[in-house]
């Protein structure tokens, strides 16, 4: 679908800051999502980045109605696993399951392909069905040991899965892999194998505030910087969907 320009720019600037907002203020986020779907709600790039955004604030009927339409508009299965997680989130777990055995799975990349089988691990374990949750992730993505952008993620799923099943050992040296493999820190394995080890950290500028200066007020301290999201994933919510009409070019 093409827009005006003057059109297409303001939501592109919309689509530009869900992008930059989405992880360190998401409700930010949604808000800017809103904008750009009354401005173009007929652009799939758009639908997408409400989904998006509405998932990131957990308001899981709205964004699955946005992936829906999204998909409806491009006839891509790429969105079928955070599309499944939505049921989760909806409390509708055997939904997941059922989505997972579609023939859309078959579709997906071997990226949307272990993003689904983390999905259907989650769906097994919201039914209590620990075992079947283990044996869901165990595939030749987790055995191999090339690291991929969702090794440290299937890795971490798994180890805490065993750990849930109280399988302690096998989860110590699941989480001792994640880490090999999370090379950017995306999880807490570090965290969790020490609680395994029965380490206790000290927080040094907790101790140092408390030797200091009495009178400074509590809760002074520097936060960890959230780092926003690149220029290169900023467009890519940019979808190509968003063309000048050649009319206003001239």
């Amino acid at each position: 679908m093409s827009l005006p320009k003057t059109l297409a720019e303001d939501v592109a600037r919309n689509l530009v800051m869900v992008a930059q907002l989405i992880d360190e203020d998401p409700e930010q986020a949604y808000a800017y999502s809103r904008i750009a779907l009354r401005l173009a709600s007929r652009v799939a790039a758009v639908r997408e980045a409400a989904g998006f955004a509405a998932y990131a604030t957990q308001k899981y009927s709205e964004a699955l109605a946005e992936f829906r339409a999204a998909r409806r508009m491009t006839g891509s299965v790429e969105l079928w696993p955070v599309m499944a997680d939505c049921e989760r989130g909806l409390g509708r777990p055997e939904r997941a399951m059922a989505m997972a055995g579609e023939p859309e799975v078959q579709k997906l990349d071997k990226a949307g392909q272990v993003e689904m089988r983390l999905v259907a691990a989650g769906a097994r374990r919201d039914m209590g069905q620990i075992d079947a949750a283990i044996v869901t992730l165990q595939s030749p993505e987790l055995a191999s040991s090339s690291v991929q952008p969702w090794t440290a993620r299937l890795r971490y799923a798994y180890a805490d899965a065993l750990l849930s099943a109280g399988r302690e050992d096998e989860a110590r040296e699941w989480f001792g892999r994640t880490i090999e493999a999370d090379k950017d820190g995306a999880t807490d394995a570090s965290d969790r194998l020490a609680e395994l080890d029965g380490v206790e950290f000290v927080d040094a500028m907790d101790e140092e505030e408390a030797e200091g200066d009495n009178s400074a007020p509590a809760g002074t301290g520097a936060g960890a910087a959230v780092p926003p999201v690149g220029d290169a994933d900023a467009d890519a919510l940019v979808d190509e969907d968003i063309v000048v009409d050649d009319d206003d070019k001239r």
